[in-house]
């Protein structure tokens, strides 16, 4: 059994859509979810304007690699059944195409949208995992309502720059990289350390931050690190498996 869990014989967009599936499937099992809301995106390879996607009113638990649906900016479904729910539209289109990420996800998670509704929703490096995030997260502080034209998505596109993750105040928050298995690895950590910065703070005593100089130390890559450049896919091979055990079908 390899540890990496991609099959060489499968095309690019099969994969992405057997990975799309799996994502949607562990943020069930990993409680990130909200049944059929919130969007994971994934822009089709071989193409820069064409989106892979769950068709809208899938449960993310049934979601299976020959569910998901391509469709672009204007909405349209381009393949596959069913239609773009408009908030994925509007959101993830133009943050695909203005900051060039192929993957987008965002999601309502509990821990992380806790800290979001806070006055002071800042993450704080007070854990080696939060200073990880430390330099990586845009703040949205202004929460403008639902999402149901191309300009909010292209605001939220400036807003991320050269970020990774933004934190949607009153929302929630979402992750823009270039792999899947990055993207869905920063979205469990982040809940996690967001569930242990709330845990904390309950407890009304100081968090203690982690200094400018080690935070420096443990973002840079170790030159002995065996699994540099290595980590993200592990992970996600090793959730992959796990679905695999308790959750079976996604790559259906």
């Amino acid at each position: 059994m390899s540890i990496h869990a991609i099959d060489s014989n499968l095309d690019a967009v099969t994969q992405a859509k057997i990975d799309i599936a799996a994502s949607l499937r562990l943020a069930v099992y990993h409680e990130l979810e909200e049944g059929i809301d919130n969007h994971f995106t994934v822009t089709e390879p071989g193409s820069d304007d064409r989106y892979l996607v769950l068709p809208f009113g899938l449960h993310w638990s049934e979601a299976r690699a020959s569910d998901m649906m391509s469709f672009n900016e204007a909405g349209e479904t381009l393949d596959g059944d069913g239609v773009v729910e408009l908030s994925a539209q509007c959101i993830h289109a133009p943050i695909h195409r203005i900051t060039g990420r192929r993957v987008v996800f965002h999601t309502h998670q509990n821990w992380a949208l806790a800290l979001n509704m806070l006055e002071d929703n800042r993450l704080i490096p007070a854990c080696q995992t939060s200073a990880f995030f430390d330099g990586l997260i845009a703040y949205d502080d202004h929460y403008p309502g639902t999402a149901d034209t191309l300009e909010e998505g292209e605001r939220l596109a400036r807003l991320i720059g050269d970020k990774q993750v933004v934190f949607l105040k009153n929302h929630g928050v979402l992750v823009a990289v270039d792999s899947i298995a990055r993207a869905y690895r920063m979205l469990y950590m982040l809940e996690r350390v967001c569930r242990a910065q709330i845990r904390a703070m309950s407890t009304g005593n100081r968090l203690q931050p982690i200094s400018a100089e080690v935070i420096r130390q443990v973002q840079t890559p170790d030159a002995n690190d065996r699994h540099k450049g290595e980590r993200d896919n592990l992970f996600f091979a090793a959730m992959k498996r796990l679905l695999d055990r308790e959750m079976p079908g996604y790559a259906d």
